[in-house]
Protein backbone atom coordinates (compact mmCIF):
# COMPACT_ATOMS: atom_id res chain seq x y z
CA UNK A 1 0.00 0.00 0.00
CA UNK A 2 1.60 3.48 -0.88
CA UNK A 3 0.15 5.10 1.77
CA UNK A 4 -2.96 5.24 4.88
CA UNK A 5 -5.09 7.57 6.01
CA UNK A 6 -4.47 7.80 9.92
CA UNK A 7 -6.70 9.39 12.90
CA UNK A 8 -4.88 10.85 16.03
CA UNK A 9 -5.41 13.38 18.30
CA UNK A 10 -8.84 14.00 16.92
CA UNK A 11 -7.16 14.60 13.16
CA UNK A 12 -6.53 12.95 10.36
CA UNK A 13 -3.47 12.28 8.63
CA UNK A 14 -2.19 10.77 5.03
CA UNK A 15 1.40 9.32 5.74
CA UNK A 16 3.61 6.97 4.12
CA UNK A 17 5.80 4.32 4.76
CA UNK A 18 9.49 6.40 6.65
CA UNK A 19 7.53 9.76 6.69
CA UNK A 20 7.95 12.15 9.89
CA UNK A 21 4.55 13.57 11.06
CA UNK A 22 4.19 16.10 13.77
CA UNK A 23 0.74 15.29 15.32
CA UNK A 24 -0.81 16.33 18.36
CA UNK A 25 0.70 15.40 21.80
CA UNK A 26 0.90 11.12 22.69
CA UNK A 27 2.09 10.48 25.75
CA UNK A 28 4.67 8.05 24.82
CA UNK A 29 8.36 8.23 25.98
CA UNK A 30 10.84 9.35 22.91
CA UNK A 31 11.61 5.78 21.09
CA UNK A 32 8.21 3.92 22.63
CA UNK A 33 6.46 2.46 19.20
CA UNK A 34 3.06 3.10 18.93
CA UNK A 35 0.06 1.57 16.99
CA UNK A 36 -2.03 4.14 15.31
CA UNK A 37 -5.39 2.98 14.11
CA UNK A 38 -5.94 3.48 10.10
CA UNK A 39 -8.81 4.74 8.59
CA UNK A 40 -8.01 3.91 4.39
CA UNK A 41 -5.55 2.29 2.74
CA UNK A 42 -4.12 2.66 -0.71
CA UNK A 43 -4.09 5.32 -3.45
CA UNK A 44 -6.54 6.30 -5.99
CA UNK A 45 -8.69 3.58 -6.94
CA UNK A 46 -7.13 0.89 -4.84
CA UNK A 47 -8.36 2.71 -2.07
CA UNK A 48 -10.21 0.83 0.68
CA UNK A 49 -11.85 1.28 3.54
CA UNK A 50 -9.17 -0.16 6.70
CA UNK A 51 -11.69 -1.98 9.08
CA UNK A 52 -9.07 -2.88 11.71
CA UNK A 53 -5.75 -1.92 10.35
CA UNK A 54 -3.21 -0.18 12.27
CA UNK A 55 -0.16 1.63 11.26
CA UNK A 56 3.22 1.05 13.44
CA UNK A 57 5.30 4.40 14.32
CA UNK A 58 8.18 4.90 16.51
CA UNK A 59 8.33 8.19 18.88
CA UNK A 60 10.91 10.63 17.89
CA UNK A 61 10.48 13.77 19.60
CA UNK A 62 7.91 16.32 21.71
CA UNK A 63 7.90 19.83 21.10
CA UNK A 64 5.58 23.10 21.13
CA UNK A 65 4.57 24.85 18.31
CA UNK A 66 4.85 28.40 17.44
CA UNK A 67 3.34 31.09 20.00
CA UNK A 68 -0.37 32.06 19.20
CA UNK A 69 -1.65 35.29 20.41
CA UNK A 70 -5.32 35.72 21.43
CA UNK A 71 -6.17 39.30 21.64
CA UNK A 72 -9.25 40.39 22.50
CA UNK A 73 -10.82 44.49 22.62
CA UNK A 74 -13.92 46.17 22.79
CA UNK A 75 -13.54 49.60 21.63
CA UNK A 76 -14.50 52.80 24.09
CA UNK A 77 -14.94 50.65 26.87
CA UNK A 78 -11.46 50.06 28.12
CA UNK A 79 -11.52 46.33 27.71
CA UNK A 80 -8.52 44.57 26.47
CA UNK A 81 -6.68 41.22 27.31
CA UNK A 82 -3.99 39.56 25.34
CA UNK A 83 -3.19 35.79 26.40
CA UNK A 84 -0.40 33.76 24.39
CA UNK A 85 -0.80 29.49 23.53
CA UNK A 86 1.51 27.46 22.13
CA UNK A 87 0.16 24.03 21.17
CA UNK A 88 2.25 20.86 22.07
CA UNK A 89 2.93 18.31 19.42
CA UNK A 90 4.77 14.85 19.22
CA UNK A 91 7.02 14.10 16.06
CA UNK A 92 6.64 10.35 14.85
CA UNK A 93 8.02 8.28 12.46
CA UNK A 94 5.71 5.82 9.99
CA UNK A 95 7.60 2.55 10.26
CA UNK A 96 4.86 0.10 8.79
CA UNK A 97 1.79 0.35 7.01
Amino acid sequence: MSYAIIKTGGKQFAVEAGQVVRVPSIAEDAGAKVEIPALVLGAGKDAKVAGDATVSATVVSHGRGEKVIVFKKKRRKQYKRKQGHRQGYTEIQIEKI
